[in-house]
């Protein structure tokens, strides 16, 4: 009975979205229709949660005459993965990407009218519209394509289980982030798309407006993006923390995207400049968000991230896709705002910073996109299969960042219209000097490749530079200085960068095929190995090796390895082993037994757990800026 109320809530919720969109596209936009937009968006949330609840309720209560269910969980399934298997799955990801897109357009009307009244009615309306197309959209994919709530009869009585490598709390958290991230920017489309439909476009405060919103869903997706990372490197065994998997590069297309966006919304929110050019960043930053969805689901791809392997799905997908980015750019073609005459700036200005800084983004944004979609065409076109990988992102990214990450430091401390290029200098002089000689000194050092030296030293000097921007505009203002959101997310930037270059060119690796007792070295550490012991877990049965530090202040401590064999999944894993030192990170994963020796695997990747701090700086500085946004 709860799968009936949960797909009769589902379909109910498609009826309510249907009529406020139509409520928004055919009526007044007078007061009375505000309060039933906003009361229409409250009923389409409270629906598709109800349906969500009761498919998460099924999963709880392993309800195996659910498909879904069965095919996704287990008995002896931990409860947390039986939550987590909700979203495991095709179906049932999709119900909470439409969970979320019902949730951003409830948050935005109940939460804007209170927060400000610089918008219109009419502005207010179109927003809620536009945001209920989309959920018609997905509802109605999700409703005649992927009904989560079919049923087998008769019942079987156990499941085939999650697949293993999802097992994991980070992936728990994983998908809602990431989705948190996409979903928000249906929100930053329906602002762009109000703004277009708008007569008068000169008395919508929409630029403050969407950045703020796009801020919310740029904080999400940093950090579904480095959770996303950060699983990978310890779950997957390969030692990776991005790999250039198409779907990790169609989260990176939306989150680079977003970044220019943040940026030029700057200007326009200060000078009403670059309106056409964030309208227009807009629209493409939701549809790259789409992209991704349309990768993972019509079964172009075979992945850890694949849900579904259905091109029905897939063209469905692809034609909501299609129907937003056509909406969208036949609307910014026919209404495209024009500059005002008085916005002129020097080419020494904050404006021409952050203009160059859009560019760099909007050519790293098309690398990756070519790069990801250029395989699948020349594969549909039948021209083969080929792989663009590591190589080619690397070669093309390394010097695109150079020149980026130079001008980084320099757009906080110019002025609008015209800023003091000498004075800037100067009060970057001393971060400069620190970083020639960091550079210098990692030469003498360590043998580094002359590019990536170049990376690293340049990251290096948008760290120094803002910490020492931060430091004096603290000496100037006092306590008032201590919020600083940029210099904050270009720190964290810096730190990310940095640590990614010598993650990648300073690691050591080793391959050993070992005896017990035998005594392995990688890096500065010396391990022991003493063989390997089988233990019983929840749901799988594990052989879990024995790793002695024989040297270092680690001596006697043990790492543990293991291989996991799940029965339910019929599937065998492999878990690493970390030890964490300040300067970087220990890994270990075993391999098969050959002739009674065991094949390990050591990695040491040093300074790599920066790479996540500086995510996380990254998406502090971001909420920074919101609640400095939040307290206008």
């Amino acid at each position: 009975m709860t799968a009936e109320i949960g797909h009769f809530a589902l379909i109910l919720s498609l009826c309510v979205a249907f009529a406020q969109a139509c409520v928004g596209l055919l009526t007044s936009h007078t007061t009375p229709v505000v309060n039933v937009m906003r009361r229409g968006a409250t009923l389409q949330s409270v629906l598709v949660a109800v349906a969500f609840f009761c498919l998460m309720w099924g999963f709880i209560q392993s309800d195996f005459s659910l498909a879904l269910v069965q095919g996704h969980s287990h008995l002896a399934k931990p409860m947390l993965y039986k939550i987590s298997a909700v979203w495991g799955n095709h179906e049932g990801s999709l119900l909470l990407w439409v969970l979320i897109v019902a949730l951003y357009g409830t948050a935005f009307a109940w939460l804007e009218p209170r927060r400000t009244t610089r918008i219109s009615d009419a502005f207010y309306i179109r927003v809620l519209m536009v945001q209920a197309f989309v959920s018609v959209a997905f509802l109605t994919f999700l409703v005649l394509t992927s009904n989560p709530f079919a049923r087998l009869i008769p019942p079987p009585f156990e499941g085939q289980g999650l697949n293993p490598v999802l097992q994991d709390p980070a992936l728990a958290a994983h998908p809602p982030l990431l989705y948190l991230g996409y979903v928000g920017f249906s929100l930053v489309f329906a602002q762009a798309l109000a703004v277009l439909l708008a007569k008068d476009k000169a008395h919508e405060d929409w630029a403050a407006l969407m950045r703020l919103w796009t801020m919310v869903a740029w904080i999400f997706l940093t950090l579904g993006i480095a959770l996303g990372s950060f699983w990978a490197y310890y779950e997957l065994g390969w030692g990776g923390f991005w790999f250039w998997d198409p779907v990790e590069n169609a989260s990176l297309m939306p989150w680079l995207a977003a970044t220019a966006l943040l940026h030029s919304l700057m200007a326009s929110a200060k000078r009403d400049l670059f309106s056409g050019w964030v309208l227009l960043l807009a629209i493409l930053t939701f549809c790259l968000s789409l992209s991704g969805t349309f990768l993972v689901r019509s079964g172009v791809l075979t992945s850890v991230h694949a849900f579904a392997n259905d091109p029905a799905r897939g063209l469905f997908i692809l034609l909501i896709l299609a129907g937003f980015a056509l909406w969208g750019l036949t609307l910014f073609a026919r209404h495209f705002p024009r500059a005002p005459e008085d916005t002129s700036f020097s080419l020494i200005s904050r404006e021409s910073t952050l203009l160059i800084q859009n560019i760099g983004l909007s050519v790293a944004t098309a690398t990756v996109f070519i790069g990801t979609i250029y395989p699948l065409v020349l594969d549909a076109l039948g021209g083969g299969k080929i792989s663009v990988g590591a190589p080619y992102f690397n070669s093309v990214f390394a010097p695109l960042l150079i020149p980026f990450l130079i001008l980084i430091p320099f757009a906080p401390l110019m002025g609008w219209g015209k800023g003091d290029a000498p004075a800037a200098a100067k009060r970057l002089a001393g971060a400069a000097v620190f970083s020639v000689l960091a550079v210098v000194a990692l030469y003498i050092m360590r043998p580094t490749p002359p590019l990536a030296l170049a990376v690293m030293g340049a990251a290096l000097w948008v760290v120094s530079a803002s910490i020492n921007a931060w430091r004096q505009k603290i000496q100037r203002l006092g306590w008032q200085g201590i919020s600083a959101p940029a210099y904050l997310s270009h720190i964290g930037f810096g730190v990310l960068i940095a640590a990614a270059i010598a993650a990648s060119v300073w690691r050591s690796e080793t391959i050993v095929v070992a005896e017990n007792g035998q005594i392995v070295h990688i890096a500065h550490y010396a391990l022991r190995y003493d063989g390997v012991k089988e233990i019983a877990g929840d749901n799988y049965q594990s052989e879990q090796g024995q790793l002695v530090f024989v040297n270092s202040g680690r001596r006697g401590q043990i790492l543990h390895p293991e291989r996991r064999f799940y029965d339910a999944e019929q599937n065998t894993t492999t878990e690493a082993a970390l030890a964490q030192d300040i300067g970087g990170t220990l890994y270990a994963v075993i391999g098969e037994r050959e002739q009674g020796k065991q094949v390990l695997r050591l990695w040491y990747h040093p300074f790599v757990n920066f790479i996540w701090i500086g995510a996380m700086i990254m998406a502090l500085g971001g909420c920074s800026a919101l609640r400095k946004q939040l307290k206008k």
